[in-house]
Protein backbone atom coordinates (compact mmCIF):
# COMPACT_ATOMS: atom_id res chain seq x y z
CA UNK A 1 0.00 0.00 0.00
CA UNK A 2 1.62 3.16 -1.37
CA UNK A 3 2.31 5.84 2.22
CA UNK A 4 -0.43 8.69 1.38
CA UNK A 5 2.72 11.55 1.82
CA UNK A 6 6.19 11.51 0.39
CA UNK A 7 7.71 14.40 0.99
CA UNK A 8 11.52 16.11 0.89
CA UNK A 9 12.49 20.21 1.28
CA UNK A 10 15.38 22.39 0.92
CA UNK A 11 16.53 25.66 1.99
CA UNK A 12 17.76 27.87 -0.70
CA UNK A 13 20.08 31.20 -0.83
CA UNK A 14 18.34 32.30 -3.95
CA UNK A 15 15.45 34.73 -4.00
CA UNK A 16 11.76 32.88 -4.43
CA UNK A 17 11.41 34.71 -8.54
CA UNK A 18 14.79 32.57 -9.48
CA UNK A 19 14.27 29.19 -7.98
CA UNK A 20 10.44 29.99 -9.17
CA UNK A 21 12.19 30.37 -12.98
CA UNK A 22 14.16 26.97 -12.39
CA UNK A 23 11.36 24.27 -11.00
CA UNK A 24 8.48 25.97 -13.22
CA UNK A 25 10.21 25.20 -16.57
CA UNK A 26 9.25 21.15 -16.61
CA UNK A 27 12.03 21.19 -19.91
CA UNK A 28 14.26 21.56 -17.45
CA UNK A 29 13.07 18.16 -15.10
CA UNK A 30 15.33 15.88 -16.48
CA UNK A 31 18.37 17.73 -15.24
CA UNK A 32 17.00 18.17 -11.59
CA UNK A 33 14.95 14.57 -11.35
CA UNK A 34 17.11 11.49 -11.27
CA UNK A 35 14.64 8.97 -12.54
CA UNK A 36 12.76 11.83 -15.39
CA UNK A 37 14.16 11.35 -19.05
CA UNK A 38 11.34 14.24 -20.46
CA UNK A 39 8.79 16.11 -19.58
CA UNK A 40 7.41 18.27 -22.36
CA UNK A 41 3.73 20.47 -21.68
CA UNK A 42 1.54 20.58 -24.38
CA UNK A 43 -0.56 22.92 -25.68
CA UNK A 44 1.30 26.33 -25.31
CA UNK A 45 2.45 28.15 -22.17
CA UNK A 46 2.23 26.45 -18.66
CA UNK A 47 -0.78 27.12 -16.84
CA UNK A 48 -3.29 25.00 -14.56
CA UNK A 49 -4.97 22.52 -16.92
CA UNK A 50 -2.21 22.39 -19.01
CA UNK A 51 -0.97 18.64 -20.31
CA UNK A 52 2.66 17.54 -19.99
CA UNK A 53 3.95 14.23 -21.90
CA UNK A 54 6.76 12.23 -19.42
CA UNK A 55 9.11 9.83 -19.82
CA UNK A 56 10.57 8.19 -16.83
CA UNK A 57 13.46 6.38 -16.51
CA UNK A 58 14.78 3.06 -13.94
CA UNK A 59 18.05 1.46 -14.63
CA UNK A 60 16.74 -0.88 -17.56
CA UNK A 61 13.03 0.27 -17.60
CA UNK A 62 11.65 3.05 -19.19
CA UNK A 63 8.20 4.07 -19.09
CA UNK A 64 5.58 7.01 -20.69
CA UNK A 65 3.60 9.36 -18.68
CA UNK A 66 1.13 12.01 -18.89
CA UNK A 67 -0.17 14.62 -16.67
CA UNK A 68 -2.34 17.56 -15.94
CA UNK A 69 -1.29 20.18 -14.13
CA UNK A 70 -3.50 20.89 -11.69
CA UNK A 71 -2.43 24.29 -10.11
CA UNK A 72 -0.36 26.82 -10.99
CA UNK A 73 0.50 29.97 -8.46
CA UNK A 74 3.02 31.61 -9.78
CA UNK A 75 6.48 31.60 -7.57
CA UNK A 76 3.93 29.79 -4.87
CA UNK A 77 2.92 26.27 -6.09
CA UNK A 78 3.31 23.67 -8.65
CA UNK A 79 1.30 20.52 -8.79
CA UNK A 80 0.63 17.58 -11.14
CA UNK A 81 -1.45 14.48 -11.30
CA UNK A 82 -0.02 11.55 -13.28
CA UNK A 83 -2.97 10.01 -15.27
CA UNK A 84 -1.46 6.72 -14.86
CA UNK A 85 -1.37 6.24 -11.25
CA UNK A 86 -3.50 9.15 -9.81
CA UNK A 87 -0.11 11.15 -7.80
CA UNK A 88 0.46 14.13 -7.29
CA UNK A 89 3.64 15.84 -7.79
CA UNK A 90 3.60 19.28 -6.01
CA UNK A 91 6.67 21.71 -5.44
CA UNK A 92 5.84 24.36 -3.20
CA UNK A 93 7.93 27.86 -2.09
CA UNK A 94 7.82 29.95 0.24
CA UNK A 95 10.46 32.97 1.29
CA UNK A 96 12.54 33.00 3.79
CA UNK A 97 15.08 34.85 5.47
CA UNK A 98 17.81 34.16 3.35
CA UNK A 99 15.96 32.75 0.44
CA UNK A 100 13.19 30.03 -0.83
CA UNK A 101 11.95 27.14 0.71
CA UNK A 102 11.00 24.34 -1.40
CA UNK A 103 8.89 21.48 -0.13
CA UNK A 104 8.33 18.87 -2.75
CA UNK A 105 5.62 16.23 -2.47
CA UNK A 106 4.25 13.03 -3.63
CA UNK A 107 0.33 13.36 -2.51
CA UNK A 108 -1.30 9.41 -3.17
CA UNK A 109 -4.32 10.36 -0.35
CA UNK A 110 -6.50 8.10 -2.78
CA UNK A 111 -3.76 5.52 -2.56
CA UNK A 112 -1.96 4.64 -5.74
CA UNK A 113 -3.80 2.46 -8.94
CA UNK A 114 -3.67 -1.26 -8.68
CA UNK A 115 -2.05 -1.31 -11.89
CA UNK A 116 0.46 0.98 -10.49
CA UNK A 117 1.18 -1.11 -7.31
CA UNK A 118 1.29 -4.71 -9.04
CA UNK A 119 4.02 -3.41 -12.14
CA UNK A 120 5.88 -1.67 -9.23
CA UNK A 121 6.08 -5.37 -6.85
CA UNK A 122 6.85 -6.71 -10.25
CA UNK A 123 9.45 -4.38 -11.39
CA UNK A 124 10.59 -2.19 -8.60
CA UNK A 125 11.28 -4.39 -5.98
CA UNK A 126 7.91 -3.71 -3.96
CA UNK A 127 6.01 -0.36 -2.89
CA UNK A 128 8.31 0.44 0.42
CA UNK A 129 11.90 0.40 -1.47
CA UNK A 130 10.46 2.33 -4.80
CA UNK A 131 8.90 4.70 -2.48
CA UNK A 132 11.82 4.90 -0.21
CA UNK A 133 13.98 5.59 -3.58
CA UNK A 134 11.52 8.13 -4.60
CA UNK A 135 12.07 10.38 -1.45
CA UNK A 136 15.88 9.62 -2.43
CA UNK A 137 15.43 11.46 -5.30
CA UNK A 138 13.07 14.34 -4.27
CA UNK A 139 16.71 15.00 -1.88
CA UNK A 140 18.58 15.13 -4.98
CA UNK A 141 16.34 16.83 -7.76
CA UNK A 142 16.05 19.88 -4.62
CA UNK A 143 19.92 19.69 -4.28
CA UNK A 144 20.19 19.98 -7.78
CA UNK A 145 18.16 22.78 -7.99
CA UNK A 146 19.68 24.29 -5.23
CA UNK A 147 23.17 24.00 -6.92
CA UNK A 148 21.67 25.74 -10.25
CA UNK A 149 19.65 28.61 -8.02
CA UNK A 150 23.03 29.27 -5.63
CA UNK A 151 25.47 29.29 -8.94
Amino acid sequence: MAEPLLQAQIDINAPVAKVWSLVADLSKMPQWSPQCRLMKTLGGPLRQGSRTVNLNRRRFLVWPTTSRITEFIPEKKLAFRVNQNGTVWSYELEPTATGTRVIESRHAENGVSAFSNMSVNALMGGVPSFERELVDGMNESLSRIKAAAES
